[in-house]
């Protein structure tokens, strides 16, 4: 009963975001209509959310990656001390999911898949 009361006033309280994690497909709509706006997409609040999503994803990540490296688990990827990503290299990476996949495949999982295949482990 105590837990049902906690996970229903948990939902109530947390943001819309933060119960849903946004999709490739999602994030790859918001960032067309951005790219469209030009140098005016820099003043939009869909600029921050997206940087704000993808650097939350990132932080994910590298949450996971620790985590697993201390557990002693393989790793999905194994990035330089730091990692450089451009908004060029991501999109073409998202834009390269086949459609079906993007709608269900949540920001975290499609970062992952661009950075498993740009610091492979060997």
């Amino acid at each position: 009963m105590k837990f049902k009361l906690f996970a229903a006033v948990l939902l109530a309280v947390l943001p819309v975001g933060a119960v849903q994690a946004m999709t490739v497909e999602a994030f790859l709509l918001k960032a067309n209509a951005l790219e469209k706006k030009g140098m005016m997409a820099l003043f939009s609040s869909d600029y921050k959310n997206l940087k704000k999503e993808m650097e939350t994803a990132a932080l994910q990540l590298r949450a996971e990656r620790v985590a697993a490296q201390k557990a002693g688990r393989k790793l999905s990827y194994c990035p330089p001390a730091k990692i450089e990503l451009n908004a060029k290299e991501v999109l073409t990476h998202f834009r390269a999911i086949p459609a079906a996949q993007r709608g269900r495949m949540e920001l975290r999982d499609g970062l992952r898949s661009l950075l498993t295949r740009k610091h492979p482990c060997r």
